[in-house]
């Protein structure tokens, strides 16, 4: 049971995730690394988003990631602590995210009263964040918090990370459950018209053509796809129950927050989103089909 209105939990994780998205595709992040001989996107993506873990295989960064492929992981790591290590890595990617939200929000906006007032909430909300099953979410839980006064869009940007790992270490788990892989569940996510652009997906996560289609035929095999790899309605439906099985492993943040607090941090989120996405924060073609 849940004293929210329905999905008011994923609409807040909606309308806040693309804040801490932006960092992942900002020439910034590359910038802060390219000094110390990282300046590929894998190993600047790999490296920035697993430091909070330490100086892990690639074997923590493919089940703690999971829709990449291992060997694509395991050619950047751990090689890439021999170039900088997870405390460099994650110093670097503070300063990343300080001039990347400067840059698409504004000056103005990353220390406005309500960069704080969002921040405060978040944080607030991710007071009910656990971290048993949940690595990624664990590990940056440990990381120090940015002072909401000194440097409020510092600590929205935290809070939003602590909140979006708490959701997807939870959804890893819903999907293992539902026995869908790492191209499953990302070939079934953009048939239904949300998730990555399947040339993104490729370019991105170590897989090839051959891959996608195999994936394709497997879930046609389970009534989930049509011969065309378009998305049955068994295969909707089971999208839909993985979204709301991951609803219910993470209402925890939101509850604890309440229902004005959700709607309120939900109405800042989309309000500096939407200021993001208009600044060009993300590449064209990143979602949906090519």
């Amino acid at each position: 049971m849940t004293s929210l209105p329905e999905r008011a939990g994923r609409r807040c994780h909606h309308a806040i995730q693309p804040l801490h998205s932006t960092v992942y595709f900002s020439p910034a992040l590359g910038r802060e690394l390219a000094p110390y001989g990282i300046d590929d996107w894998h190993a600047t993506y790999f490296a920035m988003r697993a430091a909070p873990l330490g100086a892990v295989g690639a074997g923590a960064v493919t089940a703690t990631f999971y829709t990449f492929s291992h060997a694509v992981v395991a050619r950047y790591v751990p090689e890439v602590w021999e170039s900088a290590s997870p405390e460099t890595v994650l110093a670097a990617r503070l300063r990343a995210v300080d001039t990347t939200l400067r840059h698409l929000l504004g000056d103005e906006a990353a220390a406005s009263p309500e960069m704080a007032e969002a921040a405060r909430l978040a944080l607030r909300a991710a007071e009910a964040c656990v971290r048993p099953g949940r690595p990624l979410y664990a590990a940056n839980a440990d990381l120090p918090v940015p002072p909401v006064a000194e440097a409020p869009h510092l600590a929205l940007w935290h809070a939003v990370t602590l909140l979006r790992e708490h959701r997807g270490d939870a959804h890893l788990a819903v999907l293992q459950e539902a026995e869908l892989g790492p191209l499953e569940a990302q070939v079934s996510h953009t048939a239904g018209g949300r998730g990555l652009s399947p040339g993104w997906a490729l370019r991105t996560r170590g897989f090839n053509e051959q891959d996608w289609a195999a994936a394709q035929r497997r879930l046609a095999g389970r009534g989930l796809l049509d011969d065309e790899g378009g998305i049955t309605e068994e295969g909707t439906a089971l999208r839909a129950r993985l979204e709301e099985e991951t609803d219910r492993l993470d209402r925890a943040p939101y509850e604890h927050l309440g229902a004005e607090g959700v709607e309120r941090l939900t109405e800042l989120g989309r309000g500096f989103t939407r200021a993001a996405l208009e600044a060009g924060a993300y590449p064209d073609g990143l979602f949906g089909t090519d």
